[in-house]
């Protein structure tokens, strides 16, 4: 055998050795485990035996003075005989037979036994509390009972001077309240009678009656005061006052039949009758909430009132201000259709224009029909003024939205009678303008007037005259006639500037030749130059004779045409 055999010989052997320990280990664990919880349920086996049944079912003979209670104790006799002699000897045979499968290993057989006995001990320990619990119904039911009636005799105290307190607050009901606390206290006499008799199977009975009567009585001592309240004095009087109210304004012609005012208190009136009614046999179920519902009705019929006279004052002003705007518009129409042909044939409308008025004027003949209808309805009184409100606003939208529509079509046509008045006086200014500038050449009388200048004249005069055409056209077509106005304009300031500037450049070549013949004899060549600025000047070229002029003279005096610029700026 060589080593290496040997090795895996050796590490076969420890692995077996160490899987039987684990095993072991774990069968013994398991073993312990087993062992320690057979040890909790016979512990819990002798809880349940060593229970308090028997005292506590031997109380129970100082109670036997009925038939009842006599019935009671046997069966719990009965039941308690049972659970020693049957029940608790089958939970120890379980416990042994447990305990011997584990000490012989058979642990299959042990955890079905342990499993049984658990659920064997569970039915005892139940029918052992629950036993017990009976018993002890009767044998602590004296002293939880007089804890108990003595809390409501406590609570019953406090209602009834609660009441006395305020008794006057129940009105017809005070003797029924009064009555139901008589009552009440003969439970308690009839609990006391209950208990000598040792009743107890009655005695909770007794106790259940008297609490829920004294949580009817809590309600009703809260409650009834409230309801006698609302239901004699306050609801009352807001229905007289409201039925006051409400034919006044109906006298005044306020339409309020939508309201109902006279069925709802008709209606009010059996209600509270009812709940009166219910009152003196201290039934209260919803009595409190239901007045409360008629209150809150009334109160709200109060602001319907209130909304229907402020809403009457809108709608009174409304309607004036859109009869007054309808009338107004209905005149600006008529007035408008009446000299539509006399516009059409002074300005040349365009067919949206037209469109447009022609609309206006059938969507208000539309808007008047519905306004005469409207004010049909309103003669019938049938329809609150809060509806009537909102019928006129509706209107006013209409109307003011054809207005609106009307105004930028009066502006259209407005803008071309503006626009021919500006074109007219325009053409005055611009007349003027010619005239002056004609005036202006005559007064200096020069000796010749460039060609250029009278082709400039002619074109303003050409211009003028199509103004003069267009504004006797019919229609007048008012983008053209602006065209005009501003193309006549133009050529008119041209000519005025170009006059200007002609005379200007004139008279300052004529003063600088005038200036310059000082110089004539002194300086050597500047006659031939002055004499040729001459014949330029009368030539009429102006600028020329101007330029030769000045820069001759600027060779003798320098800086000659800023002095004589001045010379001229000063006379002129």
């Amino acid at each position: 055998m060589n080593r290496h055999t040997l090795i895996l010989l050796t590490i076969y052997a420890i692995t077996i050795i160490l899987v039987v320990f684990v095993l072991c280990l774990m069968r013994s664990k398991r073993n312990k485990k087993l062992k320690r919880h057979l040890e909790e349920l016979e512990i819990e086996k002798n809880e349940i035996d060593s229970a308090p049944i028997s005292p506590e079912l031997s109380k129970v003979e100082t109670f036997l003075k009925n038939e009842t209670v006599e019935a009671m104790y046997e069966n719990w006799k009965k039941r308690l005989e049972d659970i020693k002699k049957n029940q608790m000897p089958k939970v120890t045979d379980l416990l042994l037979e447990a305990d011997y499968s584990l000490s012989k290993k058979d642990y299959k057989s042990s955890l079905y036994k342990v499993a049984k006995l658990e659920m064997e001990l569970y039915k005892v320990k139940a029918n052992s509390e629950f036993l017990l619990s009976e018993i002890r119904t009767i044998t602590t039911s004296e002293e939880k009972n007089r804890a108990i009636i003595t809390k409501l005799k406590t609570k019953y105290r406090e209602l009834y001077e609660k009441f006395l307190a305020t008794r006057t607050e129940f009105g017809e009901a005070e003797d029924v309240v009064k009555n139901q606390f008589g009552t009440i206290a003969k439970m308690f006499e009839q609990f006391e009678l209950v208990m000598d008799k040792n009743q107890y199977t009655e005695i909770t009975q007794v106790m259940k009656v008297i609490d829920d009567s004294l949580k009817h009585m809590e309600i009703v001592i809260e409650e009834l005061p409230s309801i006698e309240l609302l239901a004699t004095s306050i609801l009352p009087k807001k229905m007289t006052e409201s039925m006051e109210i409400y034919k006044t304004m109906v006298h005044q012609g306020y339409p309020l039949d939508y309201l109902n005012v006279e069925y709802n208190i008709e209606e009010a009136n059996k209600k509270i009758l009812d709940i009166r009614k219910r009152a003196l046999k201290l039934n209260l179920e919803d009595s409190l909430f239901e007045l409360k519902i008629l209150l809150e009705y009334f109160e709200q019929l109060y602001q319907d009132f209130e909304k229907e006279k402020k809403e009457r004052s809108i709608y009174e002003n409304a309607s004036k201000t859109f009869q007054t705007k309808l009338s107004r518009m209905n005149r600006t129409v008529e007035d408008i259709f009446l000299k539509f042909d006399t516009i059409k044939n002074t300005y040349h409308l365009s067919n949206d224009d037209v469109a447009v008025l022609n609309e206006v004027k059938n969507k208000l003949l539309t808007l008047n029909h519905d306004f005469e209808i409207f004010q049909e309805h309103t003669g019938n009184r049938t329809f609150a003024y809060s509806k009537l409100t909102n019928e006129i606003e509706l209107l006013t939208n209409r109307l003011v939205s054809l207005q609106e529509r009307l105004d930028e079509t009066l502006e259209v046509i407005g803008g071309m009678k503006a626009d021919e008045i500006r074109a007219r006086e325009q053409l005055d200014e611009i007349r003027g303008i010619l005239k002056e500038s004609k005036l202006k050449i005559r007064d200096y009388n020069l000796p010749v007037i460039p060609n250029t200048y009278f082709v400039e004249l002619k074109e303003a005069g050409a211009a003028i005259r199509e103004i003069v055409k267009e504004l006797d056209k019919k229609p007048i077509t008012i983008t053209t006639l602006n065209t005009r106005v501003d193309t006549a304009r133009d050529l008119v300031l041209k000519l005025y500037m170009t006059t200007k500037e002609l005379l200007k450049t004139a008279m300052f070549a004529e003063m600088a030749i005038v200036y310059g013949n000082r110089y004539r004899s002194s300086v050597e060549g500047l006659d031939k130059k002055l004499t040729y600025s001459e014949v330029l000047f009368y030539k009429g070229e102006y600028h020329k004779s101007l330029e030769l002029t000045i820069n001759s003279l600027n060779r003798v005096e320098p800086g000659i045409y800023d002095k004589l610029l001045k010379l001229y700026g000063s006379e002129k």
